[in-house]
C-alpha cells in the first residue's frame, strides 16, 4: 500500500494513510496521459467558427454580364468564390470537436496522474474539511499551512461550504470525487483530498 502523509483540518500532521497501490502506486503511462489531455482539450473547444459560402452571401442574383462577346471570362455571379466579397470555399462551419477514449484508457490515464502526484509528494490527505458556513479565510489558511497554493481540492459530495469557501481563492478548484479528471490534476501543483473523498476515488477506480 502507498503511504501518504495525513493532516488535520488545522494543518498539523496526523500520521499517514494507506492508499491503494493499483490507483496511487502504478508506473505512470505517459502515452495515455497525453491522449487524455488532448481529448479533454478538444472537448473544451467551442466549435462555433463559421463562414458564409456562396449560397449565404448577400447579393449576386444577376449574371454580371452576358456569356459571350465581351472578351471577358464568363461569370455567373459576383458572389462566386473568386470575387472580392464572394463566398468562402470549404471554410469552417460549426462542429463539435469532442470525442471519447475507451474506458480502460481513460481510467489508466487518471490512475497514472494520481500515481505521479503521490510519487512526487504532491498528494495531501486531510482528515476532513467541514464548515458550518462558507469561510474563505479559514480555507485559505488551511491550504497555506499544507503548502497548497495552486491546488485541486477533492471533497465528498454535499460539502458545499468548502466549494463556496474556495470561490474567491485564485488557482484553487474544488470538485467531487466523481469530477476528478486528468487535466485538472495535471494543472494543479498539489492535490488535496479528504479521507472520505480518497475512499470514494478508490471505490470508483478500484
Amino acid at each position: 500500500m502507498t503511504k501518504i502523509t495525513a493532516y488535520k483540518d488545522s494543518g498539523a500532521e496526523n500520521g499517514t494513510v494507506e492508499a491503494n497501490d493499483s490507483i496511487f502506486g502504478i508506473e505512470p503511462n505517459d502515452n495515455v496521459v497525453t491522449d487524455a489531455v488532448i481529448m479533454q482539450r478538444a472537448s473544451l473547444r467551442q466549435g462555433t467558427h463559421d463562414v458564409k459560402n456562396r449560397s449565404e452571401v448577400r447579393g449576386g442574383g444577376k449574371k454580371p454580364w452576358r456569356q459571350k462577346g465581351t472578351g471577358r471570362a464568363r461569370q455567373g455571379s459576383i458572389r462566386s468564390p473568386q470575387w472580392v466579397g464572394g463566398g468562402v470555399v470549404f471554410g469552417p462551419t460549426p462542429r463539435s470537436y469532442s470525442y471519447r477514449l475507451p474506458r480502460k484508457v481513460s481510467r489508466l490515464a487518471l490512475k497514472s496522474v494520481l500515481s505521479q502526484k503521490a510519487a512526487d509528494g504532491n498528494l495531501i490527505v486531510i482528515d476532513s474539511i467541514s464548515y458550518d458556513k462558507p469561510s474563505t479565510k479559514n480555507f485559505a489558511q488551511l491550504l497555506n499551512k499544507v503548502g497548497a497554493d495552486k491546488a485541486l481540492v477533492v471533497v465528498e459530495d454535499g460539502n458545499d461550504n468548502v466549494a463556496l469557501s474556495a470561490r474567491n481563492i485564485e488557482k484553487v478548484k474544488v470538485v467531487a470525487p466523481e469530477g476528478v479528471n486528468v487535466l485538472d490534476v495535471i494543472n494543479a501543483n498539489k492535490l488535496v483530498v479528504t479521507k472520505a473523498a480518497l475512499s470514494k476515488i478508490e471505490e470508483v477506480l478500484g
